[in-house]
């Protein structure tokens, strides 16, 4: 039958004769393939047509072959792109741990003493893999790896018989039943955190199917309407607003900018940015930004501590220690990425009214560069997750969760009846938003209001950003165990923050990742007697990765390497778990997140009217051309802490352990585990070369 792009329409003719009537769709021309009439040479299977079909065909797969060569092409390329900086990265030889501090002089997130034992003994396990794999090669040669013939390896003679038949009964005896007890101890964590994570996205589930948010006062709403500009001030609360920074000459500028155009009477909200900066430059750079903005009438002041104790939660409560922070009602706080949209205030503030117990409302982040590479488009998937989800999930149902440490309005009266701001851990956020709790304030989240942000493009600034979000939570529960115990609030919430806030989602969650993942795994392929259920390394960790990733659904192509990379980070998480629960190397060092001064297309749009107003209405953040020729006259920095690619080894000797395990796994004949195992130990190796994320020009 000839396809429909081929067939004939027939019907009467004008005069309503039995004339056919051809109608010729429009197609390519390669693509037609007209009906000859009958008796022509061309019907019923003539010579012609049949010649006409076959270059028709000839063409298509010459077509498709193309494309094909074009894809394989292009996949040959990337793979060479790919060996060629694996090979500068291991001819530079720059690792981890080469260097005492980074381009802008931060300290380690670790101590060396640390880093080396936990290294030690990953690379002990490795070779011990790698020995027990060349004797698992031989003895299956020999045909010992049978379970029946362990008791024949009594008659046969040789040292190495001898050796490998002690072997096996050590496994069936001592080493299979100790690691299918770690095993099913894992399995049970991991079920209970399956079970938490699916109950979340049924409560975000119920939340948008019932139409449930945080809801202002109506009185409030109507008095911060865009055209009610006769309305009294006394409608428009004291705001103080922050921004702390630290050596962040590359965002400092859209960042004061935003927060200065915010659409708030200009008399009833204060500016303070809250410069720790070391570097000389930059605070010059950035107090000439204020002082521009002073210029143009907004109410900012410059602030610039020479001694930096307790980090960005020493620098804001030293900023609440002022005079004049008594006559402000509200403070809200924005990182020196953060860029919030001019309504900020008008959609946040007003949830305070008539809510007397609200001490806190959260609004989203969004980012700017969530598709810059695909470091940034996973942890993308993550955060949304833990918005779009935990948050809400967490504001909607229990009124509480943890302080995101900027874009969100704080009642003065909740911090410091909450003692303030303390710097006894490295998440000066989540230790008040702790301590607020057991006072009995209430918290609000805002899913509809976004402030736009940075993501890390780096793996090195990723991996410090991590260390500090993993061992930061257990130094806090160290330190406030006992206050939630013996605080007034009641037994559900004190269950709450001790055995979900804390045990459960910051301690669990990396112990059995790592645990199970990178190390049992590895470990059944060398000891088949302890048994990792397919459905564990299949089948739950995708349902997990398919319930993480629904709030961002632009993002299922990348399921796979979202899946594969969470493990690969449980190294990360895992060892900043350790430090922080055991007050281990610099686990109370600050390490600030480097940025790139991504613009987002706000800024743009906005740049582009500001450029078309009169020179003396402007009121945008243009960059000062003599600042800028100032600083190009500044010495250059150090070569030596110019940023660099590196290896890191903890991944790398992961990578080849798990590698060393697949090529195990063959020899049990276990398919879906060697497809694991390679996948994730190459997963590992591309992390350890730090070919994911941005990549510098050596």
């Amino acid at each position: 039958m000839a396809p429909w792009w081929g067939q004939e329409a027939r019907g009467g003719g004008v005069s309503g004769g039995g004339t056919p009537v051809v109608v010729k769709m429009q197609t390519p021309d390669w693509a037609i393939s007209e009906v000859p009439p009958p008796g022509s040479p061309g019907a019923a299977g003539g010579k012609d047509g049949r010649g006409k079909n076959a270059r028709q065909i000839t063409w298509v797969l010459l077509l498709k072959a193309h494309r094909a060569a074009g894809k394989l092409t292009g996949a040959a390329s990337a793979a060479l792109s790919v060996a060629a900086a694996a090979r500068r990265r291991v001819a530079a030889g720059r690792t981890d741990s080469d260097a005492d501090a980074d381009a802008d002089g931060a300290p380690r997130e670790e101590s060396p003493a640390l880093r080396a034992r936990f290294y030690g003994f990953l690379r002990a396990f490795l070779l011990f893999s790698m020995l027990l794999l060349a004797v698992d090669v031989a003895a299956h040669a020999q045909g010992w790896h049978l379970p029946a013939a362990v008791p024949d390896l009594e008659d046969v003679q040789g040292l190495f018989a001898a050796a490998y038949g002690s072997w096996m009964r050590a496994r069936v005896a001592y080493l299979g039943p100790a690691l299918q007890f770690l095993t099913n101890a894992c399995v049970v964590l991991f079920m209970i955190q399956t079970a938490d994570r699916l109950i979340l996205c049924l409560g975000c589930f119920w939340i948008k199917l019932r139409g449930i948010k945080p809801v202002p006062n109506a009185a409030a709403a109507a008095g911060k309407g865009a055209d009610d500009v006769e309305a009294g001030l006394q409608d428009f609360p004291m705001v103080l607003v922050q921004i702390p920074m630290c050596n962040e000459k590359e965002v400092y500028q859209q960042s004061i900018g935003a927060v200065c155009n915010l659409d708030w009477p200009r008399s009833n909200f204060l500016v303070q940015v809250l410069d720790d900066s070391d570097d000389v430059v930059t605070s010059a750079l950035i107090k000439e930004e204020v002082e521009k903005w002073q210029r143009e009438g907004v109410r900012i002041l410059y602030r610039h501590r020479v001694i930096r104790d307790g980090y960005k939660a020493g620098n804001l409560k030293s900023a609440m220690n002022c005079s004049y922070v008594k006559d402000y009602e509200f403070v809200v706080i924005f990182d020196a990425d953060f860029q919030p949209q001019e309504d900020f205030l008008k959609l946040t503030v007003p949830h305070f009214k008539g809510k007397e117990d609200v001490g806190l409302v959260q609004a989203r982040w969004s980012f700017v560069n969530k598709d810059e590479n695909l470091l940034t488009r996973l942890q993308n998937i993550n955060l949304c997750f833990h918005f779009e989800v935990e948050q809400q999930v967490n504001g909607a149902f229990l009124n509480f969760f943890g302080f995101n440490g900027t874009a969100g309005v704080w009642r003065i009266k909740a911090l410091e009846d909450s003692g303030g701001w303390m710097e006894r851990t490295t998440v000066e956020d989540m230790d008040i938003a702790v301590r607020a709790h057991l006072k009995g304030w209430k918290f609000l989240y805002l899913n509809d209001v976004e402030c736009q942000c940075e993501l890390p493009e780096s793996y090195e600034a990723y991996r410090k950003q991590q260390h500090r979000w993993h061992s930061g939570p257990m130094q806090l529960f160290r330190l406030c165990f006992m206050d939630i115990i013996k605080s007034k609030i009641g037994f559900w919430k004190k269950f709450n923050l001790i055995f979900l806030f804390f045990l459960l989602r910051k301690l669990i969650l990396p112990f059995y990742s790592f645990t199970l993942f990178c190390v049992i795994l590895p470990m059944t392929m060398f000891a088949p007697e302890a048994e990792l259920p397919i459905w564990v390394v299949c089948y739950i960790p995708a349902t997990m990765s398919l319930l993480n990733i629904l709030p961002a659904p632009k993002s299922f192509p990348f399921i796979v390497p979202y899946l594969l990379f969470e493990n690969t980070m449980s190294v990360t998480k895992f060892n900043a778990m350790i430090s922080g629960l055991f007050q281990l190397g610099s686990a109370y060092e600050w390490v600030v997140t480097k940025k790139s001064g991504r613009s987002s297309e706000g800024d743009l749009v906005a740049l582009i009217e500001n450029e078309k107003q009169p020179k003396h209405l402007r009121v945008g953040s243009a960059p000062n051309l003599d600042s800028l020729a100032k600083e190009e006259s500044r010495p250059k920095v150090d070569p030596k802490k110019k940023k660099h690619n590196r290896l890191y080894r903890k991944e790398l000797a992961l990578s080849f352990l798990l590698l060393t395990a697949a090529a195990r796994s063959l020899l049990s004949v276990q398919g879906i585990h060697f497809y694991f195992l390679l996948f994730q130990g190459v997963s590992f190796l591309l992390v350890g070369l730090d070919l994911i994320g941005e990549q510098v020009t050596e």
